[in-house]
C-alpha cells in the first residue's frame, strides 16, 4: 500500500516541477494590532510592579552602597575579595532587595528550591517577572492550541559572568573535573526564554535578543513584530540582567563608564541630565510584558494597558561605546517609531529617556529630542524624564523596565520624575526641562528610548488602548 501511495504521489516523467513560471507572491495579510495585557518586574526599587511603580513616582531611590559580599566571590579567600573590592573605583550599585518580606525577591523560592537550583540569577528574575505578568494578564492556558500560539522573547545583555569567574577559578586551582554540568545552560542568555517556555509549555516563537543596553526594548519590539506577522497571538517579552559581580563591575570601571564621585552618598550617584553626572550606576533586574493581538485580547475580555504602536531601530555606525555628537542614531530610531505609529511628533506626550547619567550620552540624547520635537519640546508641552536616577542602569533589562514605566505612565496618567537634577545640563533652558517631580497629566502617547554599546538604538511607542 505504501509503495502504491508513493507511486501516486510521484509526478509523471518529464514533469518534475521544473517550471519557468515564478511563484505567486506570498499571502499579503493585514498587519495585526498589538496590545499590552500583563506586566511583571523585579527591580532595585522592589519586587513587583506595584511596589516598583509606587516608589518610583514617590521619588524614592533603589541605589545603595556596594559591600564585598555583593561581588559574588564565594570561591575566593577573604584577602582576595577585600583586595578586589578596594580596587573598584565605583562602590555603589542598584541591587534587587532580597528576603521574605513584601516587595522583596524571594531567593528561597526562585533560586534555592529543587526546581530552580540549576539556574542563574538572571534567569530566576525572568521566571519571577513572567509569573507576575502572566497572572496579571490572566493568561495561563492549558489547551495545546493556545500554548502553540504563545511565544517568549526575553533577552539579556551579559548573562552570568559570576559563573564564568567561578569556572576560571576552578581551572586555576586544577579542579576542572568539579565543573557543574549546568555551567553552559546557566550562562546562555537564551535560557531565560527557554526556562519560561518550558515552565508553561509555550510552543510559539522562542527568541532572545542580545543588544547590550537596548536588549529589553528590542525584545519587546521583536515580539510585537512576531504577533503582527502572525507567528503568535501572545508573546511574553522583556529583558533580564544580573551583573552585580566583581568582574562586571571591574570591566565597566576600567572603561570609565561608572559613577565614582558619590561613593559615600549612593542615592546621589545616578543623576541623569545633571551637570555633575559622572557615569552610570550598575543595576540589575527584569521587566516582562504580556503582548497580545488586539482581537484576541478583546475576545477573552483581557484588561488592556496600552497599544504598542511603533518600534523604531537604527545604528550609529560610529563607535563601540559612544554616540555621535549629532545624535542622528537616536533621531532615526524615534522618527521611525513615530512614523510607523502614523503619528506626528507633536502628538507624543511623554518621553522616557535612555539617559544613563554619562556626560556625553545624556547631552546627545537631550539634543536629539530637542531637534526632533522642536517647539513641542521647547514649549514645555512634552514631558521628559529619565528614571535611572531611581533604578540605576539595568543594562539588558533597562529597556523593558523603562518600557513598562512608559506603559504605566499612559495607563495611570502620571509621568515619573528624574532624581538628582540639581543643576540641569546647559542644553536645557526655559520650559525645555526634565521633570524633577512626578506629574499628573493625560498621556495619550509615550516614547521609550534605549541605546546600547555598538551603536544599537531602539524606540518603543505606546498609546492609549484603542
Amino acid at each position: 500500500m505504501a509503495f502504491l501511495l508513493r507511486r501516486r504521489l510521484r509526478p509523471p516523467v518529464g514533469r518534475r516541477f521544473f517550471s519557468s513560471q515564478p511563484f505567486s507572491p506570498p499571502p499579503n495579510a493585514p498587519r495585526r494590532r498589538v496590545v499590552v495585557t500583563g506586566l511583571g518586574m523585579v527591580t532595585p526599587l522592589g519586587c513587583g510592579v506595584e511596589r516598583t511603580w509606587s516608589r518610583l513616582v514617590d521619588g524614592q531611590c533603589g541605589i545603595r552602597a556596594l559591600v564585598p559580599a555583593d561581588l559574588k566571590m564565594a570561591g575566593f579567600d577573604e584577602a582576595t575579595v577585600m583586595y578586589t573590592y578596594e580596587q573598584l573605583a565605583s562602590k555603589v550599585a542598584a541591587i534587587v532587595p532580597c528576603g521574605k518580606e513584601d516587595g522583596e525577591f524571594d531567593e528561597e523560592q526562585w533560586l534555592q528550591s529543587k526546581d530552580y537550583r540549576s539556574i542563574a540569577r538572571f534567569i530566576a528574575y525572568a521566571l519571577c517577572s513572567s509569573d507576575e505578568a502572566l497572572r496579571d494578564a490572566n493568561w495561563l492556558p492549558i489547551e495545546f492550541e493556545k500554548k502553540e500560539r504563545t511565544g517568549v522573547s526575553i533577552g539579556g545583555g551579559i548573562g552570568s559572568i559570576s559563573d564564568i569567574l567561578d569556572a576560571a577559578q576552578m581551572i586555576c586551582e586544577k579542579r576542572l573535573r568539579r565543573l557543574s554540568p549546568f555551567f553552559i545552560p546557566r550562562i546562555l542568555i537564551n535560557m531565560a526564554s527557554g526556562h519560561v517556555s518550558m515552565k508553561y509549555g509555550f510552543q510559539g516563537p522562542n527568541h532572545a535578543a542580545v543588544t547590550a543596553c537596548a536588549t529589553g526594548a528590542h525584545s519587546i519590539g521583536d515580539a510585537t513584530r512576531m504577533i503582527q506577522f502572525g507567528d503568535a497571538d501572545v508573546m511574553i517579552a522583556g529583558g533580564t540582567e544580573s551583573s552585580i559581580d566583581a568582574l562586571s563591575i571591574a570591566g565597566f570601571c576600567r572603561s570609565r563608564a561608572l559613577a565614582t564621585n558619590n561613593n559615600f552618598l549612593p542615592h546621589a550617584s545616578s543623576r541623569p541630565f545633571d551637570c555633575k553626572r559622572d557615569g552610570f550606576v550598575i543595576g540589575e533586574g527584569c521587566g516582562v510584558m504580556v503582548l497580545e493581538e488586539l482581537d484576541h485580547a478583546k475576545e477573552r475580555g483581557a484588561r488592556i494597558y496600552a497599544e504598542v504602536r511603533g518600534y523604531g531601530m537604527s545604528g550609529d555606525a560610529y563607535h563601540i561605546t559612544q554616540p555621535h555628537n549629532d545624535g542622528k542614531g537616536a533621531v532615526l530610531a524615534m522618527t521611525r517609531a513615530i512614523e510607523q505609529a502614523g503619528l506626528h511628533p507633536n502628538q507624543i506626550d511623554y518621553v522616557n529617556a535612555h539617559a544613563t547619567s554619562t556626560p556625553l550620552g545624556d547631552a546627545v540624547e537631550a539634543s536629539a529630542i530637542k531637534s526632533l520635537f522642536l517647539d513641542h519640546a521647547t514649549s514645555g508641552a512634552l514631558a521628559l524624564s529619565s528614571t535611572k536616577g531611581a533604578t540605576g542602569h539595568l543594562l539588558g533589562a533597562a529597556g523593558s523596565v523603562e518600557a513598562i514605566f512608559a506603559v504605566l505612565a499612559v495607563h495611570r496618567g502620571i509621568a515619573p520624575p528624574t532624581l538628582n537634577l540639581d543643576e540641569p545640563d546647559p542644553i536645557f533652558n526655559g520650559t525645555y526641562m526634565p521633570l524633577c517631580a512626578s506629574k499628573k497629566m493625560q498621556i495619550r502617547a509615550a516614547l521609550s528610548n534605549s541605546f546600547g554599546f555598538g551603536g544599537t538604538n531602539a524606540s518603543l511607542l505606546f498609546t492609549q488602548p484603542p
